[in-house]
């Protein structure tokens, strides 16, 4: 009771001091009790209508739609070289030559070997004309003999030894016959290989096979090209590239979405703020495996009137395998945004299995930190929005993320500053 008395005078001999710590112990009950600011906020978007479109993105190399590999059939040394990179060349234009003397040579051996074939067929028929001539001879003797031992006028042994030379007389007529019939084999033979060794001739001219432009020279003057085992490529020929195609790499879990006929828009390097289009033309069955990551070669034609796009360009495709316009729609972090713990309901929970067409968005509401959590149905989906079929309406703001105002503070400059760095 003593003490509470001393208090109560010390109070009423010192007013100051004593509203001073009465006050100084209000700001601190404030401080402790009072709820503090935010440090953060949501950042909402108003569900609008527009296009979804859904895409499947990769990337390729473009080819010409027809490159030609020209070779050589025959070996020899290059004597001359007729066109150079990019040159524009018609179907039947020489493109190189190679040395023809060997060649050549062997053109006239075979012409000799023709005629010397011909000259034995020659000296054939005239041993054939000799050996008819013979046994005609022979008959005539034998049958001579054969009339003489029927009046007794030669002997039996007589008669036997001209039937014994009629017999080698028809020998002889089948020998000449088959030298006859060798000798003009030996001509076709002989013919056959000058028919190769002027094949050959022309093939020391490279010609192009196709009209187009000469993407690729593999070959100088003065070098020597072996075809023992395989043809060696000397030219590479893009016939037309007034229309390419893009060899696309899709990843397996992307191909099943492909079609042939979709729309596609890719951009390359050299010009990337110029979009082209392309159509999906063809879907490749055989796969292709690197790392572990397998994918399908899609291939894209487009056209190229302007000659922008040349071969071994890489291209960022985008094929679209879905689209639709005027659509009601949310960004796609709205299906994925979650408020902070604190600010959610006690009666959350998570939509039931099997709804894969349902999901939860949350929308702002009067409370801007206690959100209105909504179940929404979900149609196509791409990489920057979403269809929803219903559950929102247009206008309705969705959280999208949450942002730290401190750190947004630090940042953003006030007015003053941000007006004397304009300056």
């Amino acid at each position: 009771m003593i003490k509470r008395f001393a208090i109560f005078r010390w109070i009423r001999n010192r007013p100051i001091w004593s509203a001073l710590i009465i006050l100084v112990a209000a700001l601190i009950l404030y401080k402790v009790l009072a709820p503090s600011e935010p440090t953060y906020e949501y950042v909402a978007m108003p569900v609008d209508r527009g296009a979804v479109t859904r895409i499947v993105s990769a990337s390729g190399k473009i080819r010409a739609l027809n490159t030609i590999k020209v070779g050589s059939e025959i070996s020899g040394q290059v004597s001359r070289v007729f066109v150079d990179y990019n040159s524009q060349v018609l179907a039947g234009q020489p493109l190189a030559e190679i040395d023809p003397t060997r060649v050549a040579a062997r053109v006239t051996q075979a012409e000799a070997q023709v005629d010397l074939a011909r000259a034995a067929l020659a000296q054939a028929e005239a041993g054939l004309a000799r050996a008819r001539t013979d046994i005609e001879i022979q008959n005539r003797d034998y049958h001579r003999r054969k009339e003489l031992a029927a009046r007794g006028f030669t002997s039996k042994t007589g008669l036997d030894q001209a039937a014994n030379t009629v017999a080698a007389a028809q020998s002889g007529l089948k020998t000449a016959q088959a030298g006859v019939i060798s000798a003009r084999a030996q001509i076709r033979q002989r013919e056959a290989e000058l028919q190769s060794a002027k094949l050959d001739l022309t093939r020391t001219r490279i010609i192009a096979p196709a009209s187009g432009t000469v993407i690729n020279k593999l070959v100088e003057p003065g070098a020597t090209v072996a075809a023992s085992f395989q043809t060696p490529n000397l030219f590479e020929i893009a016939s037309d590239m007034r229309v390419m195609q893009v060899e696309a790499s899709v990843d397996e879990a992307d191909i099943g979405e492909v079609r042939v006929g979709q729309p596609v828009r890719f951009t390359v390097d050299a010009y990337p703020d110029q979009p082209f289009a392309a159509t999906v033309r063809q879907i490749r069955t055989s796969a292709s495996e690197a790392q572990n990551v397998v994918s399908y070669f899609v291939i894209l034609q487009v056209q190229n009137p302007e000659g922008k796009l040349l071969p071994g360009m890489t291209a960022n495709v985008e094929i679209v395998t879905g689209a639709r316009a005027g659509v009601l729609r949310v960004p796609s972090a709205a299906l994925r945004f979650r408020p902070r713990p604190g600010d959610r309901p006690n009666d959350e929970t998570t939509p039931a299995a099997g709804a894969s067409r349902s999901t939860t968005v949350w929308l702002a509401s009067a409370d801007p930190y206690k959100p209105e959590r909504r179940t929404v149905r979900v149609g196509m989906r791409s990489e920057e929005f979403v269809e929803i079929v219903g559950g929102v309406k247009p206008g309705e703001r969705v959280l999208l993320r949450s942002r730290s105002l401190e750190k947004k503070a630090e940042e953003e400059p006030d007015d003053e500053e941000a007006q004397e760095e304009g300056r």
